[in-house]
């Protein structure tokens, strides 16, 4: 009998098609092959189901984009535009249909979740999508896939109390304008600082406003913090937060772009760190969320670190 619990991993092979101008760009489809290629020769296969995504029904789309932007983000797409809102969002005539599939992970693996089918579901996919804004693609990310998961769990199956925990090595800017008014959507960053750190938002002193005042915890760390840092944060500032919030669901923005290799930020994890973050993954899920937990994938751009790490991140949650 294997150590380890089933993982649904849900991907796409269009995924790959999502062309972002070639190598020099750091969001590449090479990602998603050396996660696959890691997952294949490893202890975990055994245990993975690979699943297709479904459709992602424009409805759910539009509860965190305006359909004006939808509109946007297709016509430029279609008429061969090379880039959206800014240089540093390539795409290709290809990515708002990738974009809809990627969307789409969050949906199917919440089905597969509710279903009783799985307990813990891993999306791997691209285009990302924390720093997507309601009418304004940031980031590399053009659809926000965590919060449209969120908003269609909460509203087919009645999971309001949400926890969404980040701990991509940059703040997820859209994720949090998305909740930041809302007291039943716990969000939780923690990122390198603002001040020397990709988007420039994510400061302690900002826990919601308004219903949602202290329904975000960002957690800033300076470059150079590693894994003690980390752990730290989640022992001490993190749990206590969760433990008071009772989340009925639990969806992880899986960015892994803080590992030491990874040039992308200033943070210094080791590939075992993830493998804890894993291990507090499934214990709060144990006590909160029936053992259930959605995993989306956002950054990480080392190839070999990121493969390794989501590796470990695997194990941890499954064991």
């Amino acid at each position: 009998m294997s150590q380890f619990k089933p993982i649904t991993f849900i991907t796409h092979p269009r995924y790959l098609d999502h062309d972002t101008g070639g190598g020099l760009h750091p969001e590449i489809p090479e990602r998603l092959v050396a996660i696959d290629k890691r997952l294949q020769a490893g202890p975990l296969l055994p245990m993975l189901t690979q699943t297709l995504p479904r459709t992602a029904e424009r409805q759910w789309l539009l509860t965190c984009h305006s359909q004006s932007y939808l509109f946007r983000f297709e016509e430029q797409a279609l008429s061969g535009r090379s880039s959206l809102d800014h240089s540093d969002n390539q795409m290709c005539y290809d990515t708002y249909e990738i974009s809809l599939l990627a969307a789409a992970a969050g949906l199917t693996g919440v089905d597969l979740l509710e279903s009783g089918a799985t307990d813990l579901v891993f999306c791997s996919v691209r285009p990302p999508g924390h720093h997507a804004e309601r009418g304004l693609a940031m980031g590399f990310c053009f659809l926000n896939n965590v919060a449209i998961a969120a908003n269609y769990w909460r509203q087919v199956y009645g999971r309001q109390k949400i926890l969404i925990i980040d701990w991509d090595a940059h703040h997820g800017n859209g994720i949090q304008t998305a909740f930041v008014e809302d007291q039943d959507v716990l969000y939780i960053s923690i990122h390198e600082h603002p001040t020397f750190s990709f988007p420039g938002t994510g400061f302690a002193e900002d826990t919601g406003t308004g219903a949602g005042k202290g329904a975000t915890l960002n957690i800033p760390l300076l470059p150079g913090a590693g894994d003690k840092a980390c752990i730290t944060a989640l022992a001490k500032k993190v749990e206590p937060v969760v433990e008071a919030f009772q989340p009925q669901a639990m969806i992880v923005a899986a960015g892994f772009d803080g590992h030491a290799l990874d040039d992308m930020s200033g943070l210094t994890y080791s590939t075992d760190l993830f493998g804890r973050l894993g291990e507090y993954m499934a214990a709060w899920a144990r006590t909160y969320c029936r053992s259930k937990v959605l995993t989306i994938l956002e950054g990480g751009y080392h190839l070999e670190a990121l493969a390794a790490s989501v590796e470990k991140y695997l194990a941890g949650l499954a064991s």
